[in-house]
């Protein structure tokens, strides 16, 4: 079990991420434990996540 929350914690991360650079984050469905998420956004907010994530990783 420890790895599904180490895992869910850094998915929340990538989400954070996402959100600062401007993406919208919408919840679609939820199915049991199960979400269902879509992630929108220019081009511009794209590429800011691009190069959070490319940051993050190199931290």
């Amino acid at each position: 079990m420890r790895e599904a929350s180490s895992g869910c914690a850094e998915l929340d991360e990538i989400l954070a991420l996402a959100r600062e650079a401007g993406m919208l984050i919408t919840l679609d469905g939820q199915i049991g434990r199960e979400k269902y998420q879509s992630i929108a956004g220019s081009l511009a907010s794209f590429e800011r996540f691009a190069e959070a994530l490319r940051m993050a990783v190199a931290a």
